[in-house]
């Protein structure tokens, strides 16, 4: 028998080489990035220049100063991004309480214990008789310490996987900072807009009320029926009936600027007519390649792939045995006057053991099959999501040119019908055109003046939707 152990003994050392040797090989492969066939240029750009508009902070991109003071209040006091960079810090503490697993967890432990048995039972009669006492008591304190060796990699891939999470609650307050950016800007050009179409209303208004009154002269007179006067009135009505419906639309888009500038619903300070904004030159939105290194979303996708790499990892590794090591020492009495006796009162203890799963109806396995089916579906959402990206930025590129097209002719077609306009009310007024050509073109130039507010807005709602497409608008 003494042989047989002190052969064990021997063998102890190399059975825990042939452990940590295998810890140094993981058990699991990480599955790479998808090679994506990613052409060379967007399939709408027409501008061989590779410099993207990412590479531009906002405030270089959007420098109205109404704008950027709304853009500073949002990025600070915007709620979905308090959230996102809460997000954040859970992460992170989940991250630094990941990094300590490869330390021993240790407890410290104090106690006093007393045992008074029956005076009848054994241990009663046991008492009375050698130690002349009818209780006993035990005074204890003691520090534990438990270490798992991470043999098959499981520590070290819940370190992958809490890394991995941090990083992708840091992509998502990117993602989350770039998509406010937006919509503040594109809030605020729909403001301009709205503002613009009212001041069109109004006029058109004006205009027609003048013809109006005009027209009621020419009746007085018995130039015209009344017919002309009510179709006349009836134009007039028409523009005023654009007037409470700009302001309330106006109002609504105020409030949900507050809200994401992360304050009270209330009015927005704003300078500047629409028609007169600059249009950045953004012509180029960069390579599509550029977008898997700085979109946020391609990026947390990517690093869910690091996520269910590291989660695959960690789930096969629980197939296989487990190295714990526990030692515990302290002080022991029997009693309260010897408890810190020292050293007769130290004791120690020290254990090793290998645990391997037997039979767990298939969970282990079962949960290493959903990890890597998991995993799988983390690789075609990654490749979704950079087709979603590219799309995205391609779309934009080709709005941006088509919208320049539109807001040219749109200008073109305002001053020829502003100049019909005028020239309808001079003969009108002189004897030579009938009101129904005044009122024509009076509602030719108000719809012309409405599609030109719509069209520039939407040539800088587009120009916001590229910064965004390609991942701008977090710096």
């Amino acid at each position: 028998m003494t042989t047989l152990i002190t052969k064990t003994w021997h063998r102890l050392p190399l059975v825990l080489a042939g452990l940590l040797l295998a810890a140094s090989c993981k058990v699991s492969k990480d599955l790479p990035l998808p090679a994506l066939p990613l052409p060379a240029t967007y399939r709408t750009a027409t501008n061989p220049d590779t410099t993207s508009v990412v590479n531009l902070p906002w405030r270089s991109f959007f420098t109205e100063p109404a704008l950027q003071q709304l853009l500073d209040s949002a990025t600070v006091r915007n709620n979905d991004l308090q959230l996102a960079i809460q997000n954040i810090a859970s992460a992170q503490a989940t991250l630094k309480q990941a990094r300590l697993g490869y330390l021993p967890a240790a407890t410290l432990q104090a106690g006093v214990n007393t045992n008074r048995p029956s005076s009848n039972s054994l241990n009663g009669i046991s008492y009375s008789q050698f130690l002349g006492v009818k209780h006993l008591e035990d005074y204890n304190i003691s520090t534990a310490v438990s270490w798992e060796a991470d043999i098959w990699g499981k520590i070290r891939s819940r370190k992958q996987e809490a890394l991995a999470a941090y990083l992708q609650s840091q992509e998502a307050r990117k993602a989350v900072q770039t998509q406010v950016v937006a919509q503040v800007a594109d809030g605020y050009y729909n403001l301009l807009m709205l503002d613009t179409q009212l001041a069109v209303a109004r006029r058109n208004f004006a205009l027609t009320d003048s013809t109006l009154r005009f027209t009621q002269l020419q009746f007085t007179a018995g130039q015209v029926t009344a017919l002309a006067v009510q179709q006349v009135e009836a134009q007039r009505l028409t523009a005023a009936g654009f007037i409470p419906e700009f302001e309330q639309a106006i109002t609504v888009q105020e409030d949900a600027l507050s809200i994401l500038a992360g304050r009270m619903p209330g009015g927005i300070s704003r300078t500047g007519n629409l028609l007169r904004v600059q249009v950045p030159v953004v012509a180029a939105g960069g390579v599509p390649a550029a977008l898997l290194a700085r979109r946020p979303d391609v990026r947390s996708a990517e690093l869910a792939l690091d996520r269910a790499n590291a989660t695959v990892g960690y789930t096969k590794a629980q197939l296989y045995p487990t190295l714990a090591i526990t030692a515990q020492g302290g002080l022991n009495s029997f009693q309260a006057s010897n408890w810190f006796s020292v050293p007769a009162s130290l004791f120690g203890l020290a254990t090793g053991g290998i645990t391997q799963p037997l039979f767990q109806r298939g969970a282990l396995r079962t949960q290493y099959q959903q990890a890597q089916i998991d995993r799988e579906r983390t690789v075609i959402q990654f490749r979704q999501q950079v087709l979603v990206a590219v799309g995205e930025v391609s779309n934009a590129l080709g709005q941006v040119q088509r919208t320049q097209t539109q807001q040219a002719i749109a200008t073109e077609r305002v001053s020829a019908l502003r100049q019909a306009t005028t020239n309808a009310s001079l003969l009108f007024r002189s004897g030579l055109a009938s009101y129904l050509e005044v009122i024509t073109a009076q509602s030719n130039a108000l719809q012309s003046e409405l599609e030109l507010a719509s069209l520039k807005r939407n040539q800088l709602g587009a120009n916001v939707e590229l910064y965004r497409a390609v991942g701008g608008g977090w710096q």
